[in-house]
This record gives structure tokens, C-alpha cells and sequence, in this order.
């Protein structure tokens, strides 16, 4: 008798012991399928593995404001994973808008349509603490390269109506969108295309120059090439940088150096977009590019987030 009790106290301990164990795995699978469903924005390249940890800040009653140059991340949980903002501003419909690189984030569900849904919060690296500061609405799906689409490596967010937009990074001060008339169209560009989506000229005997902000600090360099719409330059980035801003050069302007606090101020010209192979291999996504594809997507569905952008004039 003593030995069947023993069995069934035996019986139902294996039993209570599988169902904590299936409940435990049950409760570890959820995490993982949340970053499935929500976490599509697996990286590919731009995103950097840095060992700096991100900084909490707390937000509470605080103004937030976003501005060129802010790293950003996608998952509260893999802080050094980031990419960085281009440029914020406004578009035609009186949104909110930052401009980043689309190869940033996949997920072929997502690419090359608007997102209306809140599906993927954005937040500042530095401050997650705040919550997000808006949601990913565009992206161009790569096509197979691992560097983002050739012409269209760019991604859009919508920020949160409770920011503030400033026109001055950590380097930076944009004073505009670059306009470059009787330049050559973006070959994005409906005809006729407006000086804004034009490009830099690249000849022997031009002298643009891209002044960019990263992780390297601030830095300028010469156009080399402006083939398609890529601007390759002497300007370095690393890992990490893509997507982040990129100002044309004023011809006769101070270059940044210890005398100004490191800090220049032009218009808007472009994001980084890559390291590739070539000399100079620092290559970015023009101004040009991103906003001739807006226009031409708005063109064919009016409504397109990011459709006329124009940079902050907030200090």
C-alpha cells in the first residue's frame, strides 16, 4: 500500500514538475516571438555593435527635442544597435518628420509602402527613458544589396507631435534643403525636376565639399563622384553613422575647427549611406535622391509621409 501511494506522490510530482517547466518555456518563447512580429527591423548594415553603453536619461516633464545627429534605436533591449538622423523637419501634410537610412531595418511585409500603423517606435539612444520619439512609416527595401537600395537607401519616421524639431546637432546647423540649379536631375526625378533635386557637380574642377557628423566627430571632404545620386567624398564615417546628416559646404563659410566649437552650418545635402569599395570609399545618399522618390511616390498616391520635406528652420 505504502509503496502504490508512493508511486502516485512519485506520478504527481513528475507531473507538477513537467507543467512549471512547460510554463517556463511557454513565458521564455514570448520575448522572442514579440521580436518576430514587432522586431523586424533585423540589421544588415549601418547598424553598429558599439561597446559604449546607451544612456538612460529621465524624461519625465521634459521638452524633448530631436535634431541631426541623434543616434537611434529600434528595441529597447539592443541599445548598440543604432543608426543615426539625417535631418528633421516638416513634410506637406504638416507632420513631423526624420530622415534616416533605409537599410537600417528589413522585413520585405514592411518595405516600400507607407506604414500608418504604429508598428516600429523609434526612440533616442541617449534617452530611452523618454519613450519613443515617433514611429517608422517608410522604408525602401534593399534589393538584394547589402548596403541599402542603389538610388532609394533612405527611411522615414514620423515623430511624435510632443517634439521639439531643432535645426542644430552636434555639429551641424542646417539651414535649409540644398538646391543646386542647372545641376543634373536625381535620376529619381519627375520632369521637370525642381533645383532641389538636382546634384552636386563631381568634375575635376568643382570644389563641393560635404561636411558630415558621426561617431568620428565632424568632418569634410571633397566630391569625387555624384554618379546616380551617391555622393562619393573624402568625408569618413564608420558603423553606426548611417543614415546621419550630411551639409554642403558654403563656399567662403568657416570650416568647423577648435576657433568655432567644431560647428559649420549649410544646407541639407544628403545622409550616410556606406563604406564600399573605392577611393575615395565613403560614400552618401543625396538630398537630391530622397526628395525627387518622395515626390514621385506622392505623385502616384498623394498622402506619402515625408512628400515635400522641408528641413526645420528651429533653432
Amino acid at each position: 500500500m505504502y509503496r502504490r501511494r508512493n508511486q502516485r506522490m512519485e506520478r504527481t510530482e513528475r507531473t507538477e514538475r513537467t507543467e512549471r517547466r512547460e510554463r517556463t518555456e511557454r513565458i521564455q518563447r514570448i520575448p522572442g516571438l514579440l521580436a518576430g512580429v514587432l522586431g523586424f527591423l533585423l540589421v544588415l548594415t549601418g547598424i553598429t555593435a558599439s561597446t559604449a553603453a546607451a544612456a538612460t536619461a529621465p524624461g519625465a516633464g521634459a521638452e524633448k527635442r530631436v535634431f541631426n545627429g541623434m543616434q537611434i534605436i529600434f528595441r529597447t533591449d539592443t541599445p548598440n544597435a543604432f543608426c543615426t538622423i539625417g535631418a528633421v523637419g516638416t513634410d506637406a501634410y504638416q507632420r513631423k518628420i526624420a530622415i534616416s537610412a533605409g537599410h537600417c531595418v528589413n522585413g520585405k511585409e514592411y518595405a516600400d509602402r507607407d506604414i500608418p500603423e504604429n508598428i516600429q517606435p523609434v526612440y533616442d539612444r541617449n534617452d530611452i527613458a523618454s519613450g519613443p520619439i515617433g514611429h517608422l512609416r517608410y522604408f525602401k527595401d534593399p534589393e538584394g544589396s547589402m548596403v541599402g537600395h542603389a538610388t532609394k537607401d533612405y527611411m522615414i519616421i514620423e515623430l511624435e507631435q510632443t517634439v521639439v524639431l531643432s535645426s542644430q546637432g552636434p555639429h551641424l546647423k542646417q539651414t535649409g534643403v540644398l538646391e543646386v540649379p542647372g545641376g543634373q536631375p536625381s535620376p529619381n526625378a519627375l520632369s521637370p525636376a525642381p533645383n532641389s533635386e538636382r546634384l552636386l557637380g563631381a568634375a575635376l574642377f568643382n570644389n563641393n565639399e560635404l561636411v558630415v557628423s558621426g561617431q568620428l566627430g565632424v568632418n569634410y571632404g571633397r566630391v569625387t563622384n555624384a554618379a546616380q545620386g551617391i555622393y562619393q567624398s573624402w568625408a569618413p564615417h564608420k558603423g553606426g553613422d548611417s543614415g546621419g546628416p550630411a551639409i554642403w559646404h558654403v563656399p567662403g563659410s568657416a570650416y568647423p575647427s577648435s576657433a568655432n566649437g567644431f560647428q559649420a552650418a549649410g544646407p541639407w545635402a544628403g545622409i550616410t549611406k556606406a563604406i564600399a569599395l573605392g577611393v575615395p570609399p565613403y560614400v552618401y545618399t543625396s538630398s537630391a535622391n530622397i526628395l525627387a522618390d518622395l515626390r514621385a511616390r506622392n505623385a502616384a498616391q498623394p498622402g506619402v509621409y515625408g512628400a515635400g520635406f522641408q528641413v526645420t528652420t528651429n533653432p
